[in-house]
């Protein structure tokens, strides 16, 4: 959160909120766009067949929904603003943190999940 003009703006229990908040929006985002990719090209014995495709779509799915979302978020509605500090994407005004977590994450989760 240091990234987000929240952490020097908000009260502690502003800071949990949103934090909360967001943490749930993420696994929404998530979930979604799992279903979404099993919907579109899952197999009925995945994991074991289209693993790596639905893992792929999933990541494209939940990357994209993040580019427009925090793009919508920050320039548009104004719901949340980046500090000095957070590395964006040149002349696009996203930044690359949130890109960053859609693709550690989803990597680790389907990475653990075929264990």
């Amino acid at each position: 959160m240091p990234l987000y003009t929240l952490w020097n703006e908000g009260t502690p229990g502003e800071i949990l909120a949103y934090g909360f908040h967001c943490a749930v929006g993420d696994l929404v985002v998530g979930v979604s766009a799992l279903a979404f990719a099993l919907v579109l090209i899952g197999n009925p014995a995945w994991p074991r067949l289209a693993y790596l495709r639905v893992g792929l779509a999933t990541l494209i799915v939940g990357l994209t929904y993040t580019i427009w979302s925090e793009w919508y978020n920050v320039q548009i509605a104004g719901n949340w603003a980046y500090t000095d500090a957070m590395p964006q994407i040149p002349g696009s005004g996203i930044g690359l943190s949130p890109l960053a977590q859609w693709i550690v994450i989803p990597l680790a989760a389907f990475w653990w999940a075929k264990r």
